[in-house]
């Protein structure tokens, strides 16, 4: 249903120069948002997640996450 509506509103917006001037500016920012979430950036605040490196991942693999459950057993 959001899919439709988002066509029905970009092709409402295309009709006229102001409205793709409009649809341009919401694609750049959608652009940048996605690519500063995808690298783990908070749009909030400006900072990664707590315990998240920049790249998103984990500061420990699996495997040591593993080895610190079994030694403290």
């Amino acid at each position: 249903m959001r899919k439709l509506f988002n066509l029905v509103v970009a092709r409402w917006l295309a009709r006229t120069p102001v409205g793709l001037i409009a649809l341009g500016i919401g694609w750049f920012l959608a652009r940048r948002r996605r690519r500063n979430r995808a690298a783990g950036h908070d749009q909030a605040s400006g900072r990664t997640p707590a315990g998240r490196t920049p790249a998103g991942r984990r500061d420990r693999t699996r495997r040591e996450r593993r080895r610190a459950v079994s030694s403290a057993r």
